[in-house]
């Protein structure tokens, strides 16, 4: 059966398939995103970026913010705790040619929170609003949108945080609120609330809601728009390892048979994911970079366990290539 989805709007900018790459710190960044762009995302976010960094000329602000032209529409996400701070962030993003910017509130690590960053501020509702105030004033021609979570406790039944964020963002101007279905101490464990999204569409219904959480396999993402009315869904670590994952949740509203990469097209485009890897990194870190990925891309591999292992083991370049030549019988350049 053939299922027809509404394009996902944020602001002018229309994207012809609902279900998108997330923001994935440690994942989400040039290469990975140019592999899943040609896998068939038509939405991405940049990995999220400190908002020091960003607006701290010098070679990590490079090779974050670096863009190429099949890389549109683009999300940089940016993370920090001061307005102005935040706001001179995305000036520096919306003159580079990000087509949006995306406020993360939802990271759940124990160092950002610690710095009072990311998931600390779902308990600090007018601080977020003074930040989404200053980025809308910095940036009024930029589409802006938030991430966030259900709340910050799991504790906290009222979710009084959350509505004030999310009402108060719409108020301002944002074009879009992605919402992750767990709170803040739930972190990525415990209960997947699809309840809770469904109420925060009924609450904007036209407003653009876009859900997170629990999206591991393409099946999910169609259950996620069916069961909860939200208008865009972030694959996030269903993706990790399968690109495939936009092609194959196309497949699967269309009612075409799923895609099932062979053996042959995996090596082609671990292949690819490396070359891109060493433009952004160099060949040095870019093996050490390819391991943490093909232990992922392992995963669909005919011999999952015995790839895996293997993969565990590379320690250089010279590693590497051997590993894709045993594993995949791919050529990856001649050693230096």
């Amino acid at each position: 059966m053939t299922r027809t989805f509404k394009p996902l709007r944020i602001g002018p900018i229309e994207v012809d398939f609902p279900v998108v790459l997330a923001a994935l710190a440690g994942y989400s960044d040039r290469p990975f995103r140019l592999i899943c762009r040609s896998c068939g995302a038509a939405f991405a976010a940049t990995e999220v970026m400190l908002d020091t960094q960003v607006v701290m000329e010098g070679k990590i602000q490079r090779r974050l913010t670096k863009l190429d032209a099949s890389d549109h529409p683009l999300a940089g996400q940016i993370m920090g705790s001061e307005p102005e701070v935040m706001a001179g962030a995305a000036v520096v993003l919306a003159r580079m040619g990000f087509d949006v910017i995306d406020l993360n509130f939802a990271c759940p690590v124990r160092k950002v929170l610690a710095r009072k960053r990311g998931g600390y501020l779902m308990s600090q509702p007018e601080r977020v609003l003074d930040i989404v105030r200053a980025v809308r004033a910095a940036v009024p021609g930029t589409p802006l949108t938030l991430k966030l979570r259900r709340a910050f406790h799991e504790t906290d039944q009222t979710r009084e945080a959350f509505w004030r964020i999310s009402r108060g963002a719409f108020e301002l101007g944002a074009a879009a609120i992605a919402v992750h279905t767990r709170s803040v101490d739930q972190k990525y464990a415990g209960r997947d609330d699809r309840e809770f999204l469904c109420q925060v569409k009924r609450e904007f219904p036209r407003r653009t809601v876009i859900g997170s959480g629990d999206v591991l396999q393409p099946a999910d993402a169609l259950n996620m728009l069916d069961e909860t009315g939200v208008d865009g869904v972030l694959a996030a670590r269903g993706a990790i390892g399968n690109p495939w994952f936009f092609r194959q949740v196309r497949d699967l509203a269309s009612g075409r048979e799923v895609h099932q990469p062979t053996l042959e097209e995996q090596g082609g485009v671990i292949k690819r994911h490396y070359e891109l890897a060493c433009e952004t990194y160099g060949p040095g870190r870019a093996s050490l970079y390819m391991r943490n990925f093909g232990i992922r891309y392992a995963r669909m591999h005919p011999y999952p366990g015995k790839a895996r292992q293997a993969c565990l083991g590379v320690r250089n370049e010279k590693e590497w290539r051997a590993f894709m030549a045993t594993w995949y019988g791919t050529s990856v350049g001649e050693e230096a």
